[in-house]
């Protein structure tokens, strides 16, 4: 038996996706051996396959568009397999690639779009926008001479516009505050750096708290970066949020880890029918293991965060505080062709240091199982987890885990209801809270361009009534509290808007964050333990 035939019964895959990916001409060839060696791979496990494609190939009554075929049969099969085999057309793929690889071409803002104009939030700091005079506060009504303003154009489709190859030009008109006229910026594209710590401060004195969006290549070094600046500031605890990350490269979950836990710990291990046990252990030169830690998750928390927050868990080297995590524990081996596709294969499963399973079962449900936590109360109650006795772990302390899908919390947090009435689903639906915001920015431009503090933007916030020009703006949008609504809600709206107003000062996140987190249960609980 060759090599090529032992490989294919072995695992079959590759030369399936070969035949689908290599188009007309040489798919013809390959039938045409397949046909020849009909009798030598009637014991395959993929011979009828082979035999229908062979069939459509020679007899079918029209002819086949050997792309399209190829572009809409390799997700069918995919998805048959688990829910996180998937397929990735040149575009996806190279998208994909980027949001992890911590950089992309573009000019070098962030936007948001209050209501069917962008506007500039954030210039990014070195980047080609700075160096061409774009300011927070310009908004996009041009790009290369099309107008993008006033069009409901989607947020995708303007990326899109603005995004190319570094060292293109684009030409960028926008409408400044202040200015009558629109003013034209000739833009060259750049790499631009794409930051995973979304913000790191100190809440008191000894405690820092850094939130991690995604684990993209420089999730590793970013975050040393950040307990290195928080370590000056005094920094004995810490809390990590990792709420909302869906994961990323396993590498950078394996460095984090290891900076907390000692010599010899196992981080994770992972294993699938052909890929053997492969375990991953601390090394005993991390530099955060006299950090007391604690990691806040929740329903999104999945992947490459669940490795982090199950290896401190079962390490007993921290207090991991939220939600069940999602419960993705399935190892993608991307796999890459020539045509600039590729697939993410899964190939093995994770594991915890105890043995725990991380994937939850991908059932019908799966793809509902979020919205089946809220209906059986998960999401409010403890008690409602679903727990399998028969995944009973223990760690080397003591604690009682459990396995069969995600990560259980040590501390349990609700979901927050606080304030939220008729008034206040009323004005989140409607994002008035973030296009009052939007129109303070611009009335207080030149004050806020200059705060330089929070000590600056709260006295700011001090000298302006903005709550009864917000209850004006939401009369004006046809929404009028009762006083019962306003009372109960005040609170919390009162808090989005300091929040969304200090990401249009230079602060920015570092604004947003610690304002946003001054009501949130979850950090509330994380400081009390």
């Amino acid at each position: 038996m060759s090599f090529i035939t032992k490989r294919f019964r072995e695992n079959p895959w590759p030369l399936i996706i070969i035949i689908f990916l290599l188009g007309a001409v040489s798919y013809k060839y390959v039938s045409a051996y397949l046909e020849g060696r009909e009798l030598k791979i009637r014991d395959s496990k993929w011979d009828k396959l082979m035999l229908v494609l062979s069939q459509v190939d020679k007899n079918y009554v029209d002819d086949i568009n050997y792309k399209e075929l190829t572009e809409q049969s390799i997700p069918y099969i995919l998805e048959k397999l688990d829910p996180h085999s998937i397929y990735l057309a040149p575009e996806e793929l190279k998208s994909a690639d980027e949001q992890l690889q911590g950089n992309f071409d573009g000019i070098g803002i962030q936007f948001n779009v209050p209501n069917d104009t962008a506007v500039v939030i954030n210039v990014i700091p070195g980047g080609p926008s700075e160096r061409a005079g774009i300011l927070s506060g310009d908004r996009l009504v041009k790009v290369n001479d099309e107008v993008v303003a006033g069009v409901k154009m989607n947020q995708d489709s303007l990326v899109r516009r603005l995004r190319g190859k570094s060292g293109t030009n684009v030409r960028v008109g926008v409408k400044r505050y202040g200015v009558k006229d629109l003013v034209s910026f000739d833009i060259k594209r750049d790499k631009i750096p794409v930051k995973s710590v979304d913000v790191s401060y100190m809440i008191n004195d000894t405690l820092g708290y850094i939130k991690l969006s995604k684990f993209t290549r420089t999730s590793h070094s970013e975050f040393m970066e950040s307990v290195t600046k928080l370590r000056k500031e005094g920094m004995k605890s810490l809390i990590f949020d990792l709420r909302g990350n869906s994961g990323g490269y396993l590498d950078q979950a394996l460095l984090l880890s290891n900076e907390f836990l000692n010599k010899g710990d196992l981080i994770v291990y992972m294993q699938g029918t052909h890929r053997p046990r492969q375990d991953f252990h601390a090394d005993n030169s991390g530099k955060c293991r006299d950090i007391s830690l604690k990691v806040i998750i929740d329903e999104g928390s999945a992947s490459s965060s669940e490795i982090f927050a199950g290896a401190i868990q079962d390490n007993d080297r921290g207090v991991i505080v939220g939600r069940r995590s999602f419960g993705k524990g399935l190892v993608q081996e991307p796999i890459y062709f020539s045509d600039n596709s590729g697939i993410r294969l899964t190939v093995a499963r994770f594991y915890t240091p105890t043995g725990r399973s991380i994937q939850k079962p991908y059932d019908k449900n799966y793809r509902d199982d979020i919205i089946e936590r809220y209906r059986h109360g998960e999401m409010l109650s403890a008690d409602s987890i679903r727990r399998n006795d028969s995944l009973l772990y223990t760690t080397p302390k003591g604690k009682t885990v459990y396995g069969g899908g995600g990560i259980t919390p040590d501390v349990f947090v609700p979901v927050d209801t606080s304030g939220i009435n008729r008034f206040f689903v009323m004005v989140s639906n409607m994002g008035l809270t973030f296009r009052f915001s939007a129109a303070m920015a611009d009335e207080y431009r030149g004050r806020l361009n200059e705060i330089k503090s929070m000590a600056d933007l709260n006295k700011f916030f001090s000298g302006i009534n903005f709550e009864q020009k917000f209850l004006s703006f939401a009369k004006t949008n046809g929404i009028v509290p009762a006083k019962e609504e306003w009372d109960e809600s005040r609170e919390l709206i009162n808090n989005h808007i300091r929040a969304f107003v200090g990401r249009y000062t230079p602060l920015d996140d570092n604004a947003f964050y610690p304002i946003l987190l001054e009501l949130d249960n979850m950090v509330q609980a994380a400081i009390a333990q």
